[in-house]
């Protein structure tokens, strides 16, 4: 479902890919080649949700607030991020948790069912764990690269091959 609220409508590429089991509300910007999966939810109604270039938000995900996750950036499945933002190439795991005034760090990861407090720092090509999260160890390589990439083909196949069967 994508509507718009009190006067903002959302802001969707045309080779954005957005399920038709998402709910996009509101203050909503979803740029080229960003996927959106079943069940998600951006709630563009107190602020504004940028997904840039690349991204993807999996399934059952929920943004909220002034939330912004930068180009080719993965959030897992269930994660949530509320008014934080996720910068260039990083990853919010499943179940993940980033709160209001936070920044993840580029290619930095936080892993699955971690909880990134409000105010916290990521830094840059780092991974955290724990709730709340702290630095677990460096991360070296461009190991995180594949996943935004490998999504960004997922959603073209999707576009191509998926078929409503009502």
């Amino acid at each position: 479902m994508i509507r718009s609220f009190n006067g903002s409508e959302p802001q969707i590429a045309e080779t954005a890919h957005v399920d038709d089991a998402a709910v996009v509300i509101g203050d909503v910007v979803i740029e080229d080649e960003a996927s959106i999966w079943p069940n998600t939810t951006l709630r563009g109604d107190n602020g504004t949700i940028v997904i840039g270039e690349g991204a993807n938000v999996q399934d059952n995900a929920v943004l909220h607030e002034d939330a912004e996750l930068e180009p080719y950036t993965t959030v897992g499945h269930s994660a949530i991020v509320h008014n934080a933002t996720v910068a260039e190439r990083a990853l919010v795991g499943m179940n993940a948790t980033v709160l209001d005034g936070a920044r993840v760090g580029e290619g930095a990861v936080v892993a699955a069912g971690s909880v990134v407090t409000e105010e916290t720092d990521i830094p840059a090509s780092s991974l955290v764990v724990g709730a709340p999260a702290e630095v677990k160890t460096e991360i070296e390589g461009d190991g995180l690269e594949a996943t935004a990439d490998r999504y960004v083909a997922l959603a073209k196949e999707h576009a191509e091959t998926s078929d409503r069967l009502d």
